[in-house]
């Protein structure tokens, strides 16, 4: 038996008074997630433990089968873990966003948590200038990808309550910068990277093109490194992950995935979606699981964009989707496809919320069945199969419960 799962970062979303109170998922043509729910068994899960923030940190460590209440620690250890960072018990990591600020009146906005979608090239260049003039032996960048890098504390500590960057946008960021003041270490590297970002010649050159500039660091999502046991131990099954964003990559690292990289892969609307797909069922010749992320869905709804939604939406069902049921049925006997979202990300809200996600498993052996009429928030609920963690959701699709850490 081989599983797939299929993963639409932040597909889900709220009834929308611009679709006629549907939701992007409802108006989307997705033929492959439809034959998944009218085959397969659909419902709810709760990805999100009451308490924690409803990241895809959070998220997906839930749907990898492991307790975000138990085993989350902050995301930035986790793309830590993605980069190969080493990483001391003591140590804190952050996840390090460059981002837009932009003046307006008295107020400093966050016009854009990711500069622009700045590109890999560019940013690394940021990063290691900024790196030549401030790094030390307790603060330190590293370069991931576009805008999203990782701010290494070494020594540091884990009290600070700070706020993603996109959860400001359009917002003044006057009191979420307050917190980087309680730690006057880490206030005089921000201020002085953002004197180094203003000048320098790269964000001048971005703004005459007519791009944002990345004018500053904005580092949250903080924490020590977590501990998971590996996959193979907890669920008895060799696996791996595809995927773009060093979130995803990270949590499979730190579960024993291998970490299957796919040219083109960028985490965002032009990704390599195709690539992914064909990657995953390659890696199923020697593997029992593979985990498939796409973050485009999600990157859309923070930009408030229905129709980008809507469209990362059908890429996800045409190239990913429809892909794997396609080469799953010619490769393999029996197969077993979940495909689900991590959270909802609603348009109206251009951030994460902790409401259950709809999922659908689709079953090789018994395809015949005739469930429910595609594959929406709205069917799920419908449905009326509800499981109140991704623990369990894993536990459902890989058929088997999990093993305790001393067995």
């Amino acid at each position: 038996m081989k599983y797939i799962v299929l993963v639409g970062d932040g597909m889900g979303d709220f009834p929308l008074k611009e679709l006629e109170r549907r939701t992007p998922l409802e108006v989307a043509t997705t033929p492959g997630l439809d034959f998944l729910a009218e085959h397969g068994e659909i419902g709810l899960v709760q990805t999100i433990p009451q308490g924690l923030p409803p990241g895809s940190d959070v998220a997906n460590m839930s749907l990898l089968g492991y307790p975000p209440e138990k085993k989350y620690t902050g995301r930035g250890p986790i793309e830590a873990a993605s980069l190969g960072i080493p990483m001391r018990p003591e140590d804190v990591a952050f996840r390090c966003n460059l981002v837009t600020l932009k003046k307006q009146g008295p107020q400093l906005v966050m016009e854009d948590y990711s500069a622009g979608h700045i590109s890999t090239e560019e940013a690394r260049i940021l990063i290691e200038d900024i790196n030549r003039e401030l790094a030390t032996d307790k603060l330190e960048l590293f370069c991931g990808k576009s805008y999203r890098h990782i701010l290494l504390w070494r020594g540091g500590p884990e009290g600070l309550r700070t706020v993603p960057p996109h959860d400001l946008l359009g917002k003044n960021v006057y009191h979420a910068w307050q917190v980087y003041r309680e730690e006057p270490l880490l206030r005089d590297f921000l201020v002085k990277a953002i004197r180094i970002l203003e000048k320098h010649p790269l964000n001048r050159r971005r703004i005459e093109e007519g791009k944002p500039p990345a004018n500053a660091l904005w580092p949250w999502g903080q924490g020590r490194l977590p501990q998971l046991e590996p996959f193979e131990e907890k669920w008895g099954l060799s696996g791996g992950v595809v995927a773009a964003v060093d979130l995803i990559k990270g949590l499979g690292r730190l579960a024993g995935l291998k970490i299957i990289e796919v040219e083109g892969a960028t985490g965002w609307i032009d990704t390599n979606y195709e690539g992914k797909a064909l990657a995953a069922m390659e890696a199923l010749n020697e593997a029992d699981f593979v985990f498939v992320h796409v973050e485009a869905p999600d990157e859309a709804s923070h930009q408030g964009s229905i129709d980008l939604k809507i469209k990362a939406i059908q890429d996800f069902d045409r190239y990913v989707v429809r892909t794997v049921i396609e080469e799953a049925a010619a490769r393999f006997q029996e197969y077993r496809i979940l495909a689900v979202t991590d959270h909802l990300t609603p348009i109206p809200l251009r951030t994460h919320s902790s409401k259950p996600v709809p999922f659908v498993i689709f079953d090789s052996r018994d395809p015949s069945r005739r469930r429910q009429e595609g594959f929406s928030e709205a069917t799920a609920q419908r449905a009326g199969l509800f499981l109140p963690n991704g623990e369990a959701l894993m536990s459902r699709f890989l058929e088997r419960e999990p093993r305790l850490p001393q067995e």
